[in-house]
């Protein structure tokens, strides 16, 4: 039997649009707002992801998806102090004097929050929020991608857009996914951004995906590629073990930005290495 928001409590519909708002809601943080116990926020959550309203997450709970994207809105606001801390450890990775890609998503465009230090960088994009972010530094020079602009995120997609990507082959591509598959597999939801991005990383020497580790968590149903076409992943927590093993057996580099670091810190000059992950 399907639920209906009139089915649910006052406090259940409450965490539904806290959840919607935020992207994902934590049963602590749920028992303090509403003062309740924990065991009672559990139960709302499990009645709410008994009937695919929510994801259960550890900790918490996610809204469910599948087939269908969160909001912008929640998605910038999900993990994002992990998103920082992946922005800087990838930022780190980059050289002055680069050229790289930069493509749509929240992470992204905290790698281009943290790139505005750089000297001397080709930035090419298809967001038009990473031009906003890079367009007033002074030591980056911008290139932004033709087509129609989404309203939703200001992504840009189209033949257009995989028209300029084909005239570039460039140091660096910074590419993120919607979610990540434990085989390895890189996913999405919109089958024109994942064109798009398949070009970005085949038109790259050194392809990058940033992703918070709730990536592992989620499921979407258009496959970008796989592992063994990145030269380096950036996560904030340890992947799980299958994931990490494709990452060894490609010989793809598996770095993870633990707390602490941030935006700012002292960059590592070296362009990385086809090292295999430790």
């Amino acid at each position: 039997m399907t639920l209906s928001l009139e089915d649910l409590s006052e406090r259940q519909r409450a965490i539904l649009a806290l959840a919607r708002e935020a992207g994902r809601v934590g049963v602590e943080d749920l028992a303090g707002r509403f003062d309740v116990s924990p065991q009672t926020i559990r139960k709302d959550l499990n009645l709410l992801c008994e009937h695919r309203l929510l994801a259960r997450l550890h900790g918490g709970a996610t809204l469910a998806s599948g087939v269908e994207n969160l909001g912008y809105a929640a998605r910038r606001a999900l993990a994002h102090e992990a998103k920082r801390r992946i922005a800087a450890r990838c930022a780190a990775l980059i050289p002055d004097g680069s050229s790289l890609f930069i493509n749509i998503g929240t992470t992204t465009e905290e790698v281009a929050h943290a790139l505005t230090g750089h000297r001397n960088l080709l930035v090419v994009t298809n967001n038009i929020h990473v031009v906003t972010i890079l367009l007033p530094c002074t030591g980056v020079e911008v290139v932004v991608a033709g087509g129609p602009v989404r309203r939703a995120d200001g992504g840009i997609t189209g033949e257009a857009t995989l028209d300029l990507v084909a005239q570039f082959k460039l140091d660096f591509a910074v590419v993120g996914a919607s979610a990540l598959d434990e085989d390895g597999s890189l996913l999405d939801f919109d089958y024109r951004e994942v064109r798009v991005s398949r070009a970005i990383l085949g038109n790259a020497r050194h392809p990058i995906l940033v992703a918070d580790a709730g990536k592992f968590e989620r499921s979407a149903p258009v496959r970008i590629g796989h592992v063994s076409q990145l030269h380096c992943v950036v996560t904030d927590r340890p992947p799980p073990a299958r994931f990490a093993e494709a990452c060894r057996q490609a010989g793809t580099r598996l770095e993870i930005a633990g707390p602490g670091e941030i935006a700012g810190e002292e960059r590592d000059e070296t362009i990385i290495s086809e090292t295999e992950t430790p």
